[in-house]
C-alpha cells in the first residue's frame, strides 16, 4: 500500500454540523425553508456551490453562496473540534512514507478553511475537490484522477470514507474501500455495498494497516 485516500466530511473532520448550520441558515434565510440535518444531507453530492445553485429558489444565488461561506467560517471552531487520534495517525501514515489523497465534494474554498483550522495545510500530497470533477461521487472520476496525480495504481491504493457515495466511488474506481463511522457524526449508517473493510475505530484501522489490510 502505498496512498491512503481520504472523504473529508465526517471521515477526517467532524464538519457535517457545522455544513447543517451553514445551509440551514442560506435555505432560511433566502427560501423560509426550514431543512432538518438528514434533508440537508440528502442534497449532497456536488459541492456546496453546486448544492445551492441547484436546489435554491432564490436569484441571486451569488449571495446566498457567499453567505453560506460566510456562517462556515464563522462557525468552524466553535462546531469543529479537532480530532487528536485523526491527527497522530495522519502524521503516523506520513512517517510510514504514506501518501496521503483527499477525495471530497467540498468546494475548495470550504476545504481551505477547514485545512487552516486544524493545521493541516501542506500535509496532503494531492487533493480532489468537488471544484476538479465534472462527476461527483459515487462517479469514480475524482478518485481515478487523483491516482493519476500521485501516480500511484489501483493496487496500491485505499479509499476511506463515511458515505455509500465514497464506497461506490471506490469500487468502481478498482481500489481498496474501507467505510469508516469513527467520528460523532456521519452519513452512512448501513452501506448499501460492502465496502471491503469496516472500522468503527481508529485504532481497528490501524491494526488492520498493521497487517497489511488481510
Amino acid at each position: 500500500m502505498k496512498a491512503i485516500l481520504f472523504d473529508f466530511d465526517g471521515t477526517l473532520a467532524n464538519t457535517l454540523p457545522v455544513c447543517d448550520v451553514a445551509f440551514q441558515h442560506v435555505f432560511r434565510k433566502f427560501d423560509g425553508r426550514d431543512l432538518s440535518s438528514a434533508e440537508v444531507r440528502a442534497m449532497f453530492g456536488p459541492s456546496e456551490t453546486g448544492i445551492i445553485r441547484k436546489n435554491l429558489k432564490y436569484a441571486d444565488k451569488d449571495e446566498a453562496i457567499e453567505q453560506y461561506y460566510a456562517k462556515y467560517l464563522a462557525h468552524h471552531t466553535e462546531l469543529v473540534e479537532p480530532n487528536q487520534e485523526i491527527h497522530d495517525l495522519l502524521l503516523l501514515l506520513k512517517e510510514q512514507g504514506m501518501k496521503l489523497g483527499i477525495v471530497t465534494g467540498k468546494a475548495s474554498r470550504s476545504l481551505d478553511i477547514s485545512l487552516e483550522a486544524l493545521g493541516w495545510e501542506g500535509l496532503f500530497d494531492a487533493i480532489i475537490t468537488g471544484d476538479d470533477v465534472e462527476k461527483p461521487k459515487p462517479d469514480p472520476e475524482g478518485v481515478l484522477k487523483i491516482l493519476g496525480q500521485l501516480n500511484i495504481a489501483k493496487n496500491e491504493a485505499v479509499f476511506i470514507g463515511d458515505s455509500d457515495a465514497d464506497i461506490l466511488a471506490g469500487i468502481e474506481a478498482g481500489v481498496l474501500t474501507i467505510g469508516v463511522q469513527w467520528l460523532p457524526d456521519y452519513q452512512t449508517l448501513e452501506f448499501s455495498a460492502a465496502p471491503d473493510f469496516h472500522f468503527k475505530t481508529i485504532n481497528d484501522f490501524k491494526e488492520a494497516l498493521e497487517r497489511g489490510f488481510k
